[in-house]
C-alpha cells in the first residue's frame, strides 16, 4: 500500500460517476533513491497502484486490476519539482460487476499519466 507513505490524499471531491483527488507525493520516499539516484522519477507502476488504491477508497472494496485498455505515461514526474498532483477519475460499475475506470494525473496544464481499464472486487 502506497497511500499514507508514498502519497497522501489532501482532498477528494466525488459524485456518483467521477472523483477529483489532490495528492501530495513524499519526495523523500526511499523509492526515489533507486528510481533514479540524483534524478527522482515517479515509477509508472506506482501511478497505476495509486489509481487502484484511490478506487478502493471510492468503492470501499479491495480491487484487482482486470484489464488496462490504455496506459500512457506522457511526462515524467520529478517529486522534488512537482509533489502536488491532481487525479481525475470517472468510474462506473458495469452489469457484470467490474469497475470501468478512466483516470488522468496532471498538474495545472501538464498531463503526466492516463489510464483506461477495469477492476473487479476481490472476493
Amino acid at each position: 500500500m502506497l497511500q499514507g507513505n508514498f502519497f497522501t490524499i489532501l482532498t477528494t471531491q466525488q459524485d456518483d460517476a467521477s472523483s477529483r483527488v489532490v495528492i501530495k507525493l513524499d519526495a523523500a520516499h526511499v523509492i526515489f533513491t533507486g528510481h533514479f539516484p540524483g534524478q527522482p522519477v515517479v515509477p509508472g507502476a506506482c501511478l497505476l497502484q495509486m489509481v487502484k488504491e484511490i478506487m478502493q477508497n471510492i468503492t470501499g472494496n479491495e480491487l484487482q486490476l482486470i484489464k488496462a485498455n490504455q496506459l500512457k505515461f506522457i511526462s515524467l514526474i520529478d517529486p522534488s519539482q512537482k509533489d502536488m498532483l491532481e487525479m481525475e477519475l470517472t468510474h462506473k460499475l458495469s452489469e457484470n460487476g467490474e469497475w470501468l475506470v478512466s483516470a488522468t494525473v496532471a498538474e495545472d496544464t501538464t498531463s503526466f499519466f492516463k489510464f483506461n481499464g477495469s477492476f473487479k472486487v476481490n472476493q
